[in-house]
């Protein structure tokens, strides 16, 4: 019903501004170009039998999602817009099966804004805080979309007052989901309303999040207070004076089940006990002209947090779809390919698992930190044009946790587990990693970077292999660009990874060359050249040829070879993705 009085009120709309416009068609259509906006973006791939890792298993090998978003401002205060989305005759590989539909209306919206106000009805996205308490949000290439849909008010009671209401239900693919989400946040900049610390900035945020969700308990519950109407609740502050700033945020989640994963392939709830959760972030920096630095410290504790519960476990939910909160990995981001082989993941979620060697994680605590530094031309590590330096270090490690159950039967047995946390300790080692790269310029045309990478990952938790297994590995990585002039260039990238067992030792490589600013074709290959002592046949080349062509505002890309099977992460956010051969054809454009 919403949605068919939301396309009504579109086509009445269009109605009206064309009956407005009539006498001077000329007129019309020049408003109506200056006012609308479009893009499209379509990603396909046909999946192929191959040699070395057997016959494509799935019935379809030709799969595509398309995107189509519209938008249009019928004056300065109200717009309207929608998105169509197709995914033909399925969704790519590795992403949600919740998408699987020929073609659909995804998203509208009804929009009208003044300084004072800002009212969305439909779809919308947003965001409070960092994101650890909501964050509604879109990423195509990771097939995520946690869109609200029902109604959005943002009121500036003045220009250092900004209060934000909504109330939805996140997108489950083409429907929604059952619980329902409502929140309000509240953002005060300090200095400006109580007109104090005129040199610097104080903004103060509070937020709220509810969801409500029903459960139906089964016979066996012990307790009779499963909460229906889980709350969350934050503050956080914001401090930047001159070239410092600073933020710290806290958020406290009241109590709701856990899932119980003791049995494999089985997804339960423990209906005896309920938990609470918390996430703690500190972030400071400071910056001038060639030198900044940033540190970052989080603490997680049972923070995965969905619309629907059973969406928590992750075996189930590999995609982190109907996800309220955003909890991304604060590490390394890295372009190049054997660096992203061992990732690292947010641990924020309380679970055991594994029945036959069960280990819990009740949530992560780490710090980041990145310094980045320019050596002055003409100095004697500048050089002539100068030289970029960055340092970047992270390391995370589950919570120090104590479990114990009052009926004293042994914790992977039991439903009746209750745990408590040490606040601070870094002892149970997760991930850590140290980065180093040195841009340099040699010449107008020449020009290269230089990165190292060392990093310690724990496999038997972060992979749950439950065997004590982990992994030491360094990576280095050559990268040099030149410049032949009127948009014809050269690149050519090394890499090597080492590690002490596991996959061993990989080399990979890039050749790329443009032939002018539009058009560039590439070649790259990563190798597994020492076989593994854990695998057999591990000698796989994981090639790629493709190329792109760019021409204003639209994109058409093209490449055949091998994906390794891994994660996949944009911005600290991963899923899992399989290895598979084929071409893929990626074309994107707007108007």
């Amino acid at each position: 019903m919403i949605k068919k009085s939301l396309l009504l009120c579109c086509s009445m709309l269009a109605f009206f501004v064309f009956s407005q416009n009539k006498t001077n068609t000329n007129t019309f259509f020049q408003d109506f170009k200056n006012s609308f906006t479009a893009s499209y973006e379509s990603n396909s791939q046909w999946y192929l039998n191959d040699s070395k890792f057997g016959d494509f298993e799935e019935e379809e090998h030709l799969r595509s999602t398309n995107f189509l978003r519209l938008d249009y401002s019928v004056s300065n205060q109200f717009s309207v817009g929608a998105q169509l989305e197709s995914y033909a005759p399925e969704n790519l590989l590795n992403n949600s099966k919740l998408y699987n539909k020929d073609f659909g209306l995804a998203t509208y919206y009804l929009r009208f804004a003044t300084k004072k106000i800002d009212i969305t009805l439909g779809y919308f996205y947003e965001q409070f805080g960092s994101g650890l308490i909501l964050r509604a949000w879109e990423d195509r290439a990771l097939g995520i979309n946690t869109a609200l849909r029902g109604a959005r008010l943002i009121y500036y009671p003045s220009n250092s007052i900004k209060i934000t209401t909504l109330f939805g239900k996140q997108r489950k693919g083409f429907e929604v989901s059952d619980g329902d989400i409502f929140g309000v946040d509240t953002e005060i900049d300090v200095s400006s309303t109580f007109n104090i610390l005129s040199s610097s900035s104080l903004v103060l945020g509070l937020s709220y999040v509810g969801k409500n969700e029903s459960y139906l308990k089964s016979d066996e519950s012990i307790i009779n207070d499963i909460p229906v109407l889980v709350n969350a609740f934050s503050a956080r502050l914001d401090y930047t004076h001159q070239n410092f700033y600073t933020n710290v945020e806290y958020i406290e989640k009241s109590k709701d089940l856990r899932l119980n994963n003791i049995i494999p392939n089985i997804i339960t709830f423990s209906e005896n006990e309920t938990f609470k959760g918390n996430a703690l972030s500190w972030t400071a920096g400071y910056s001038q002209k060639g030198f900044g630095v940033s540190y970052n410290f989080r603490r997680l504790e049972n923070m995965r947090w969905f619309s629907e519960r059973i969406q928590a476990n992750a075996n189930n939910n590999p995609t982190n779809q109907l996800s309220i909160n955003y909890l991304p990995a604060l590490s390394k981001q890295h372009d190049y390919t054997l660096a992203n082989i061992y990732l690292y993941q947010s641990q924020p979620g309380l679970f055991i698992e594994n029945y036959e060697y069960p280990f819990i994680k009740a949530g992560e605590i780490g710090q980041f930190i990145d310094v980045f530094f320019n050596m002055k031309k003409g100095s004697l590590l500048g050089g002539k044009y100068g030289t970029k330096a960055n340092i970047n270090m992270s390391y995370w490690a589950n919570l120090a946790s104590d479990y114990s159950d009052p009926t004293g039967i042994p914790y992977f047995l039991s439903d009746n587990l209750t745990y408590e946390t040490e606040f601070i300790n870094f002892k149970n080692k997760l991930y850590s990693d140290l980065n180093l790269e040195v841009r340099k310029k040699w010449s107008k045309q020449l020009k290269s970077i230089f990165t190292f990478i060392n990093l310690y990952y724990n496999k038997s938790v972060l992979e749950s292999k439950a065997d004590n297994s982990s992994v030491r590995s360094w990576i280095g990585v050559v990268d040099g660009t030149y410049k032949f002039g009127k948009g014809k260039s050269l690149r050519l990238e090394l890499q090597h990874l080492s590690t002490n067992d596991d996959a061993r030792n990989w080399m990979g490589g890039t050749v790329e060359y443009f032939f002018n600013s539009n058009f560039g074709i590439y070649i790259n290959d990563s190798y597994n050249y020492e076989e593994s002592k854990i695998e057999q046949d591990t000698k796989i080349h994981f090639f790629n040829i493709g190329g792109s062509y760019t021409k204003g505002a639209s994109r058409f890309a093209v490449n055949y070879g091998r994906q390794r099977g891994g994660l996949l992460c944009v911005g600290g956010i991963c899923r899992p993705v399989s290895q598979n051969t084929g071409v893929t054809v990626n074309f994107t454009t707007a108007f």
